[in-house]
């Protein structure tokens, strides 16, 4: 498996930073109104679910949520999505505990910083 790549890390709230397209063009958010959730619910399968999270400290979330399978190919670490609906796949470039890096068929580059939660006190 890539040595940048410790799946550990992979289970948490990730908060959108950047999309970086094949074109060289960058959109920076400083602000997502929701945050993705990964859990892997052994070591190569696990499900994400689109999370809101609140003044209260808690989150928000349909029921919805999509499946993922993870496979090392051609020394790439690969996550398949499933849903009723698509299914596509994303590579892992860089995962840490802090930072998650992936691209998608189009050439486009996320990237996610682990979430932490805002605190008004």
């Amino acid at each position: 498996m890539k040595s940048n790549v410790d799946l550990s890390h992979l289970d948490g709230y990730w908060e959108i930073k950047s999309v970086t397209f094949k074109d060289g063009t960058k959109k920076e958010y400083t602000f997502s109104d929701t945050i993705d959730f990964l859990s892997l619910t052994d070591s190569l399968f696990g499900i994400r679910k689109k999370m809101k999270p609140n003044f209260s400290g808690y989150f928000e979330t349909s029921k919805d949520s999509e499946r993922f399978e993870i496979k090392l190919e051609n020394d790439s670490v690969n996550v398949y999505y499933q849903t009723p609906y698509d299914s596509w796949k994303e590579t892992i470039l860089e995962l840490s505990e802090s930072e998650l890096v992936v691209s998608n068929k189009r050439g486009a580059i996320y990237s996610y910083i682990r979430y932490q939660p805002i605190n008004i006190e």
